[in-house]
């Protein structure tokens, strides 16, 4: 097969404080380039955090003239640095899927080729996700409902006997080794058809960080390109070396303002004013007896620190928190 007759990929990579990570993605992507089927190219965007020249040697002394490196002129966070990247791809050719893939990943043989095939199979979907394995190897199988009420509550009350009978609404669901569908999926390797960003838009950038691809695949979905989860694309994925806050087998850490704040917008947009107040009751009371049993069994070390107060102080129901940024949702397509 000719390059002419590849399917044209643009990978995304946005490095934030982590060079190291982000050269390591890029040589793993190097065999996936080798692969016929696919035309790969990736854009890698230092979101103003000085990563640029240690990635540029990089670039450099390997000879990757398939990889363009930009600086953003500020960290405006995720949603921000991968939409400039989209545009860029765009810029620079007509590619017919979008991958976003974290800096701290390692692509498997396949990976990406894997979700190109699946997507040419099934043109009623919208975007396919990988499946993820830790550091060690050990297995990752996870995908997500969109939050609720529901699984407010779930979480909040952490509870044995209520989580079991709760488990349909949990966020969190573990997938069986077939593609199959699901609400979102981790964005640290997601593809994107074309014609969805032409469709909805690029990433919401009003979210710094956190719940920007919830978000997305929402709006995907609700525009009729659904997102599944396809197994057989397997990724290494290290997680939380940027932020540190989804970082495995440490104490969990006090979450930052933006996270609330995400989770605030997130369920505004998706829903009216009165149910984001009621699901913030629900899980305020939720957490508080979930603190209660914690405490009553000795497992304080093992909650998120502040997470009652931070939840009540970011809370929907101070009316000072109700205000969402105007800025529309920006065209990740270039003009």
């Amino acid at each position: 097969m000719s390059e002419l007759d590849a399917t044209a990929v643009s990978v995304v990579i946005v490095s934030y404080r982590s060079a190291a990570l982000t050269i390591a993605c890029l040589r793993s992507l190097v065999t996936e380039r080798s692969l016929p089927g696919i035309n790969l190219n990736v854009v890698v965007v230092d979101n103003d955090s000085g990563d640029a020249p240690a990635i540029a040697a990089a670039i450099e002394s390997e000879g990757w003239s398939w990889i363009t490196l930009m600086v953003a002129p500020r960290n405006g966070g995720f949603a921000y640095g991968n939409n400039l990247g989209i545009a860029e791809a765009f810029r620079l050719g007509s590619p017919a899927y979008l991958h976003l893939l974290n800096p701290d990943t390692q692509i498997k043989p396949g990976a990406i080729r894997t979700l190109v095939e699946y997507l040419d199979r099934h043109p009623e979907v919208g975007i396919a996700g990988s499946s993820f394995e830790n550091g060690d190897g050990s297995d990752w199988p996870f995908a997500f409902r969109f939050p609720s009420l529901m699984s407010e509550l779930e979480a909040g009350l952490n509870w044995g006997v209520a989580s079991r009978l709760m488990k349909r609404w949990a966020v969190a669901q573990v997938m069986s080794p077939h593609a199959q569908p699901t609400d979102w999926g981790s964005g640290a390797s997601m593809m994107i058809r074309r014609g969805v960003l032409e469709r909805i838009g690029g990433l919401d950038e009003n979210y710094f960080l956190y719940f920007e691809e919830t978000d997305f695949c929402w709006r995907s979905k609700r525009a009729g390109a659904p997102m599944w989860y396809v197994p057989q694309s397997r990724v290494v994925h290290i997680g939380g070396q940027s932020t540190k806050v989804t970082e495995r087998n440490v104490a969990p850490r006090r979450l930052p303002a933006y996270w609330f704040e995400s989770r605030r917008r997130y369920f505004m947009r998706t829903g009216s004013l009165p149910r984001a107040i009621l699901i913030d009751v629900v899980a305020l009371i939720a957490n508080a007896l979930g603190s209660i049993k914690q405490t009553l069994q000795g497992r304080r070390s093992r909650a998120v620190p502040h997470y009652l107060k931070d939840l009540w102080r970011h809370s929907v129901i101070h009316r000072k928190n109700r205000a969402l940024t105007a800025s529309p949702v920006r065209s990740a397509l270039p003009h």
